[in-house]
């Protein structure tokens, strides 16, 4: 039997009103395709497992997002039916009403499919990582995180991109007042754990 994570419901219950019957729809075609499958939180989002990772979706402001996890292999190397539409994660683009998800059977397929990748332990194929440039982290930054340890526990946990979005917003701050006001909301919301697009995060 399925498990369901009562993390995954109180997202859904403080997502925006168009979202919820979006994430519930979702949260219906996968529990009924893979009655096996379990739920969990991963990254901030609910995901579903089943003998690993097999897919996942998310709430934002005003967009939902779904995608699998080896969804080169589901729907090829440019994969997807909307994938990257109009900047959107996962494999759909922005989905804002459940009339932009495929059909149900075609849905269930997907699911299927990736059930079946998993079954067969079937693994990504791995590409060569492209060189990224070392971030750079302005010493007041460091010399105000290092004065609270919260806030530099979180931003040490961060993955990179997290810690690039807390840098790029301090450091493109067009005056010295917005930087420093920047900043100390910065350590604020890092003293919470909260990353630079919390707000964003419904889930």
């Amino acid at each position: 039997m399925g498990k369901k994570d009562p993390r995954v419901d109180a997202c859904i219950a403080k997502s925006a009103d168009f979202a919820k019957p979006i994430l519930k729809h979702i949260r219906k075609l996968v529990h009924g395709a893979c009655p096996e499958v379990e739920e969990t939180i991963k990254w901030q989002f609910p995901t579903f497992m089943y003998k690993g990772m097999l897919c996942g979706m998310a709430a934002f402001k005003n967009h939902c997002t779904f995608g699998f996890w080896k969804h080169e292999l589901i729907f090829g190397k440019n994969g997807g039916e909307a994938r990257e539409k109009e900047g959107g994660m996962g494999q759909f683009g922005k989905i804002t009403s459940v009339a932009d998800l495929p059909k149900d059977k075609v849905m269930i397929g997907y699911v299927k499919e990736g059930m079946r990748l998993n079954d067969e332990g079937v693994k990504i194929p791995r590409t060569r990582p492209k060189k990224r440039k070392p971030l750079v982290v302005p010493d007041y930054f460091l010399t105000a995180l290092h004065k609270n340890k919260k806030a530099l526990a979180t931003f040490d946990g961060f993955s990179n991109s997290h810690k690039k979005e807390y840098v790029e917003w301090i450091t493109e701050a067009k005056s010295d007042e917005t930087r420093k006001r920047r900043l100390e909301t910065a350590i604020q919301w890092m003293t919470e754990g909260k990353a630079r697009n919390w707000k964003y995060m419904n889930c």
